[in-house]
Order: C-alpha cells, then structure tokens, then sequence
C-alpha cells in the first residue's frame, strides 16, 4: 500500500501534514502514531526508518509535523508544549475517524514526553515507547540556556538550533513548568517501553532512569548502546524499530495466525470484504494471492497465474539440478526466468474469439557454472522432463464437488 500523504486538523483550526506508512503486503494489523522531537520533523531519517521498521512488521504508521513546523500551518513561535500534546490527540482523531484508532504510540526526544501526556488522554492507545526522552519537558531549557535571559527579559528571542533559527516566547518556557512527567508516568495505565542511549550526549541516560522508575508495570528498558540523540546511524533507527514491533505485540491486538484448515495439499479462502485478496495455504505454508490495483486488487501477493509461473520455474530448477548432481556436472546455481501470456494459434480462421487463442508460458534458464555446449544442451532438454511442465504440456481434468461440513 505504500506512503500516503495525509492533513488534517489540529484544536486551533491549523492544517497539519503528515505521512501515512502503510504495509506493502497487508492489511495493518494495528496504527501507531510517531511524535518527532523539538524542531524536528516527520521526514527525520530516524523517524522514517522506525516507521519503516514497524510497517514491515504490519503496522501502519502516522508520522507528522507538528503545528509551525515542515509542511503543518501555524506559526512556532505561538506553539507550546501542551500544543504537541493537543496535536497528538487531534492526529490519533484522525486515525480513529479515517482509519483505525492507535494502538501505539513512539515519541522520540520531547515527542516521547508529549506521547505520555497524549496517551494518557488516549484509551484506544494499549502501549507507548519513548526514544531518548527526557524526564522532564523543561529540559528544553538546557538547549535554549544562552537566551534565557533574553526570553525572560523580552517576552520573546530568536534561537538557533542545529543551524536553523527558531522564536521561542515566555509562554513555551511557562507551559513547560507545568508538566512532570515523573508525575504523569505514575497514574499511567498503558505498558511502556524506555529506549535511550547511554552515550546520549543531548539527553543523559539518567533521565530514562527517572522515567522507568517512576512508571508502573509492565514496563521495560532497552539500551540503544553506541548510539547518539538522533539516531542518525540507519542500522540504530532500525533496530529501534523492530524491537518496538515485537514487544508491543505482548500489548497490543494481534490478528491470530490463519486457520485454515483442509484433507487437500491447497486451500483458498476469499470473504467478501476482500475484493481479490485471498488467504492461502498450501501444504504447512500461509501465504496470499491477489491482484494488481488496476485490475481491482490490493496487490498484496501473486496472481494466480503468477503462482503457476512460479511452480513451473521452480520445479524446472530443482529437476535440472537434480540431474546435474547426479552427473557430477560444475553447475552452481540456475535461474529459470517464467512469464505468461496468452497468444493467438497460428494461422486461425476466427482469431477475435477467445477459443483461438492457447497459454504460453516463456520460459528462459540462466547457468552458473563450468559447462559445455553438448552439457548445456543436455539441461534444456532436461528442463522439459520437469513434472509441472509435464502437467502443464498434458491433457488435465479438474473435477469439482460441493465441500460441506460432514466431508
């Protein structure tokens, strides 16, 4: 399903922009919401790399700007921190009416600090992960301690952070002296996950101490060891994904594994809501078939005829394989390249209908390895003693019978 651009609207009215990451295979099984850090923005590479990590894993994930940041309407310097939480809030309404409610929600920084504070206001939210958040939002202050003079003094200064120049009023410094987060995490009801490096130079290990131990459980503690503030090493934000995948699945509703259940080697299931997307399982295996969008599909697994390609090229590499073990022939590895179409019969009289045309199945094979022509030529021949391409080349019956639940 892939990325989706998204807006919606936040309690003042503004217009915010957001990203929505969807699974390329499926369905979500669960939406999670990401709250970037202070100035940061939904395009952040570790914000982009923990959402690719959770959709890869089923989630769907609404990654945002915050209100006067990236693409959302609003001006900065009017924002606050109870601002990001409200933000939060009218982005999970969106999920809700558009979608699905969150079930998780991930704040990397102070988004980790606003996430407590939004899900505590969140019942549809079952788990919250915080990545190098600080104990307390007023730890912003650190970061803006060389005009806090000049903001006490005058209401309002430009700030510079990481090269970009920022307004920050009195207000986003008094709005900060209200929220304790050691507080919050007390009365919190959701399970939480603390993710932090030791080596954060931005936001010391210390302050995941006070988070943890201030929270009830189920909680738990992951080190991110050798990694900065910003995660800016990819492996690190991936990784961070993929840890949040697995434990939040202990909290979070998981679809149950597939039963279905048959006496024959295949089963196909296809309900209704599904349009082409169908539920397979062949033999111990699950897996789905569909078809593409424009043919009315989701595009989440093969065609069918995809999946006859599919037999065919790897029945045709394990037979010539086969044979070229038992000939003690150098043959390393062989690609078998299928595709399918259906063609006219040469020379019909009546080639407009549909009964003039035949199924073809072009098949071209790749070697690796030291052979010669008279060996090569002995493989292609090979090729066409494959079982599925003698299926396929043969006259073949399909009898069909109504399945009920006393047979």
């Amino acid at each position: 399903m892939g990325l989706q651009k998204v807006t919606f609207q936040n309690k003042e009215g503004h217009q915010l922009t957001g990203r929505l990451d969807l699974p390329a295979d499926q369905h979500p099984h669960n939406y999670a919401l990401f709250a970037h850090c202070f100035t940061c923005n939904k395009n952040l590479g570790a914000v982009r790399n923990i959402s690719q990590a959770l959709t890869n894993e089923g989630f769907g994930v609404l990654r945002f700007d915050f209100t006067g940041l990236g693409e959302s309407d609003g001006d900065f310097e009017d924002t606050n921190f109870s601002g990001n939480v409200e933000d939060l809030i009218a982005a999970a309404a969106y999920l809700t009416k558009e979608y699905q409610a969150p079930s998780l929600l991930v704040g990397h920084s102070l988004g980790g600090a606003a996430a407590i504070f939004a899900a505590s206001q969140l019942t549809s939210v079952k788990a919250v992960t915080t990545v190098g958040a600080p104990s307390n939002p007023k730890h912003v202050q650190k970061l803006l301690k060389s005009n806090l003079a000049e903001i006490e003094e005058k209401g309002v200064a430009t700030v510079n952070l990481s090269g970009r120049d920022f307004t920050i009023k009195k207000q986003f410094l008094e709005d900060l002296e209200t929220k304790s987060l050691p507080d919050a995490v007390k009365e919190f009801d959701k399970a939480l996950l603390v993710m932090h490096s030791p080596q954060d130079t931005t936001v010391g290990i210390n302050n995941a101490e006070e988070i943890y131990m201030a929270a009830k459980h189920p909680k738990s503690f992951v080190s991110l060891d050798g990694a900065d503030h910003l995660l800016m090493n990819k492996k690190d934000s991936l990784y961070v994904g993929k840890v949040i995948a697995g434990w939040s699945s202990r909290y979070v509703d998981m679809p149950e594994e597939p039963k279905i259940k048959t006496k024959h080697q295949v089963v196909a299931s296809l309900d209704s809501t599904e349009e082409f997307t169908t539920q397979m399982k062949a033999g111990s295996h699950y897996f789905i078939a569909d078809e593409p969008i424009d043919f009315g599909g989701n595009n989440f697994g093969p065609t069918p005829y995809d999946y006859i390609s599919a037999g065919l090229s790897a029945c045709t590499a394990m037979t010539i394989q086969m044979y070229a073990r038992r000939k003690k022939w150098e043959i390393n590895t062989v690609e078998v390249h299928t595709s399918y179409d259906k063609i006219h019969k040469e020379d019909c009289d009546h080639c407009e209908e549909t009964t003039a045309k035949i199924d073809l199945f072009q098949r071209e094979i790749r070697f690796g390895g030291n052979l010669d022509q008279k060996q090569v030529a002995k493989l292609l021949e090979i090729a066409d003693k494959c079982p599925v391409h003698k299926t396929l080349a043969s006259e073949t019956k399909i009898e069909t019978k109504l399945l009920t639940d006393n047979n």
